[in-house]
């Protein structure tokens, strides 16, 4: 019988045969094929899970082979195809007398479970990635832990059996050799769109419910339709953090082959079982790590590699609040996987890439204390400390009655900023700065639903599927330059309006052709073809600020 089983590796992972051969000998097991610690550890669970299950396990040798043998193996997943595998040589399935040369022996059979010493078989992780493996590696049948039916349901429904314990396992196999094929499992998958693994609208909250902040609004508006990155800064207590939460409750549903793609990863990471109960995820992740992550935390790595932040993020958002306060090297290692939407991790035993299609939503401080441009009691706003003073961009400020100086130096701020780069804030597109509302904003009681935006950013996403239904993009913010030649068509107004925008700023290559996707998400959220002055303007007007801290004074609440 060909029992494989799969070890996580990457974003596809490995497909392993597992061949067992007892042969006279002090009784005991070896296990060769480069295994690392859990499967090396396998062989005393085997064993224990035998005798609580009511098996003899072999008193010989047994040698089980993990192929291809150059390839290290690590994970408790491979304890059942093991114990299986020995089952198989040892004779304990009965045979219904069919020849090992028989058509239905010579199906492959793809195993995944962990073994308690119980013989119960625990859930492990990867199971959607090894069902899209063995599918791909022509593999026709599966044989999963019954804690991960629904999830195996997602690709393989009606082509796997579940086991709760090694002897139901055992039971399968047997049946297997008599009918020709195992039991199959009735789970179903949930893959509509209220099977989501993401909290709905309503867990996410309304944008109704902050007040102010119009521009920030349109501007996260602007990202959730084109896919573009995103800065906002300001003081604290602004509604930076809690608006930026609230960013998934507009962004359109994946389609059906983004959401297996999103959820074949988050099962690599083991993080669908936990969160998902095995549920197809539709709904665009949104990942927000702490800023004392590593850089391997986000980028993915580890002895084996694994999807790291960034790639669990893919097809939705990676938001990094407070983000100065990350170390540097996690902020500019972000730099090539926004720009190639892949992250390539080099290993001794060759580059493993790992796809990283997401967006990024910064949110940060203007200064290290928060208090550069706070509103004071007196309405001023703060402008400097007197005992260490700086001179801001606008150093009228300075003589506003009643404002107080922010707790740090001039130096402080700029290294507090610098830890952006230029580098990375080139690659942001929307730049916002936003200040604490005033009582007039916050006791307004209309406010646009996240219902009635998402509407809108639901009709520019269907637009952009439909433009590139023929190339491999999915949003604005990935054209290439050529595609921007193609489909950002300007009217002669936009063109001169632009041109001399661009001048004024001393835009880059990369900010211009920015600006550029930035209008034409502006013109599909109005439905129109061709990109028009206030079009450009708008994305201009979003582009402008987040080169200085201290432009945190042309904030509106």
């Amino acid at each position: 019988m060909l029992i494989h089983t799969y070890a996580p590796f990457g974003a596809e992972g490995i497909i392993i045969r597992v061949e067992a051969d007892i042969r006279r000998g002090i009784p005991g097991i070896d296990i060769t094929g480069l295994a690392e610690g859990a499967v090396r550890e396998a062989r005393e669970r085997v064993r224990a899970a035998f005798r609580n299950s009511g098996f003899t396990f072999p008193m010989d040798r047994v040698l089980i082979n993990l192929a291809p043998a150059g390839v290290r193996k690590d994970g408790a997943s491979l304890d059942l195809p093991i114990a299986l595998a020995v089952m198989t040589a040892a004779g304990l399935i009965p045979n219904t007398g069919l020849s090992q040369e028989s058509a239905w022996d010579e199906k492959p059979l793809l195993v995944m479970g962990e073994l308690e010493l119980s013989g119960r078989i625990r859930p492990v992780r990867g199971v959607l990635a090894a069902a899209a493996a063995g599918l791909k590696a022509g593999i026709g049948e599966f044989m999963v832990p019954t804690g991960n039916a629904t999830e195996a349901a997602i690709l393989v429904s009606g082509r796997f059996a579940a086991a709760a314990t090694l002897t139901e396992a055992a039971h399968a196999l047997a049946l297997r050799r008599e009918t020709g094929s195992l039991p199959l499992s009735t789970a179903a998958s949930d893959t509509g769109a209220s099977g989501t693994a993401a909290p709905g609208e309503s867990a996410w909250g309304d944008f109704a419910e902050v007040r102010g902040q119009g521009r920030y609004k349109r501007a996260l508006e602007i990202a959730a339709a084109g896919g573009h990155n995103l800065l906002v800064f300001g003081p604290p207590g602004a509604g930076k953090t809690m608006l930026a939460r609230r960013l998934p409750s507009i962004m359109a549903p994946l389609t059906a082959e983004e959401a297996v793609e999103v959820t074949r990863l988050h099962s690599l990471a083991g993080r669908i079982m936990e969160k998902t109960e095995g549920r197809l995820i539709t709904r665009p992740p949104f990942r927000s790590p702490h800023h004392s992550a590593s850089a391997e935390g986000i980028l993915g790595g580890g002895k084996t590699v694994r999807p790291g932040e960034i790639s669990l993020a893919h097809f939705g958002l990676l938001f990094l609040d407070e983000a100065p306060e990350f170390r540097s090297n996690v902020l500019q290692s972000l730099r090539e996987p926004l720009e190639d939407r892949v992250i390539t991790i080099s290993r001794a035993d060759g580059p493993v890439r790992l796809p990283a299609e997401f967006q990024l939503i910064l949110a940060a401080n203007p200064c290290p204390c928060g208090r550069l441009g706070m509103r004071t009691p007196s309405g001023g706003i703060t402008a400097g400390n007197p005992d260490a003073p700086y001179i801001p961009r606008d150093p009228h400020l300075a003589a506003i009655p009643g404002a107080q100086g922010c707790f740090c130096s001039s130096d402080e701020i700029r290294r507090y900023w610098r830890k952006f780069g230029a580098a990375l804030l080139d690659r942001v597109e929307l730049r916002v700065a936003v200040a604490s509302p005033g009582l007039e904003r916050m006791a307004s009681e209309r406010e646009e639903s996240s219902a009635a935006i998402a509407k809108r950013v639901l009709g520019a996403v269907k637009i952009q599927r439909e433009r590139f239904k023929n190339v491999n993009l999915r949003r604005n913010a990935n054209m290439s330059p050529a595609l921007i030649d193609r489909y950002c068509v300007l009217s002669e107004g936009a063109e001169k309006a632009f041109h001399t925008a661009t001048e004024k700023l001393a835009l880059s290559g990369r900010a211009y052709h920015g600006a550029l996707r930035v209008a034409r998400t502006i013109a599909d959220l109005e439905g129109q073809e061709l990109i028009k002055t206030v079009h450009i303007l708008e994305a201009i007007q979003h582009r402008r600020l987040g080169e200085d801290p201290y432009d945190v004074f042309s904030a509106e609440g």
